[in-house]
């Protein structure tokens, strides 16, 4: 009898099992490795219309985050400054400069008259994902916990990965983003201590539930609304 096949073919069904279970594994890495937005998000850095410098504004100048962003302490969005704050300050400085040509056309100074200075968004969230500016900043968790040491920044870039496991992770244990009061949440050099948690931690327990900024919740409903 003629043998059609060799003896080793019987061991290939083995062998293209192992090899697909191997693909898909590494196929499951992957994806959830380098598609996961601390590889997709971390580091975004869009060129914005006015080239403006947060390293000099709230670095070298000091100017405080709620000067511009000034709904952050009060409501869920952070807002951003509309042209007219952007003036008060540049109707007087560099106001020939040919970089605030985009904030001269929106407030009606240059050509064309009212053009929006069309700003470009950096920390994106998904729409079915809720979160409150005014909520963490009543807990004094500071801005560099989500954006980065902002002041240190030419151009404004994504320093976190801001997914839904991050998220979970500090509202697990707030305890390394949570101020003292007597430190302000737009200061950018302070640093938690091993006292600071400690602090931190005594509070959320004499919390309880009787201070939601300060019990930070893990359902789901919490963000999905």
């Amino acid at each position: 009898m003629t043998v059609l096949f060799p003896k080793w073919t019987n061991k290939l069904p083995a062998f293209l099992a192992l090899g697909a279970a191997a693909t898909g594994l590494f196929v499951v890495f992957v994806v959830s490795f380098w598609f996961s937005p601390k590889h997709t998000d971390v580091g975004y850095q869009p060129f914005q219309p006015i080239a403006y410098s947060h390293k000099l504004h709230a670095g070298t100048m000091g100017m405080d985050c709620r000067y511009c962003h000034r709904m952050v302490e009060e409501g869920p969005h952070a807002t951003i400054p509309d042209a007219d704050t952007c003036y008060g300050c540049h109707k007087n400085v560099k106001k020939d400069s040919q970089l605030l040509a985009p904030l001269h056309a929106a407030i009606g100074t240059g050509a064309p008259d009212g053009t929006p200075i069309e700003w470009v968004k950096v920390h994106m969230l998904p729409d079915y994902a809720y979160f409150n500016h005014a909520v963490h900043l009543r807990a004094n968790v500071g801005c560099a916990s989500c954006h980065g040491n902002v002041n240190e920044m030419e151009i404004v870039r994504q320093v976190q990965p801001l997914s839904m496991g991050w998220c979970l992770e500090c509202h697990r244990d707030p305890t390394e983003h949570i101020r003292p009061r007597e430190i302000a949440p737009t200061d950018m050099t302070w640093k938690p201590t091993e006292e600071s948690k400690a602090a931190a931690r005594k509070l959320l327990e004499s919390a309880g539930d009787s201070l939601p900024a300060l019990n930070p919740p893990t359902h789901c409903s919490a963000c999905h609304r």
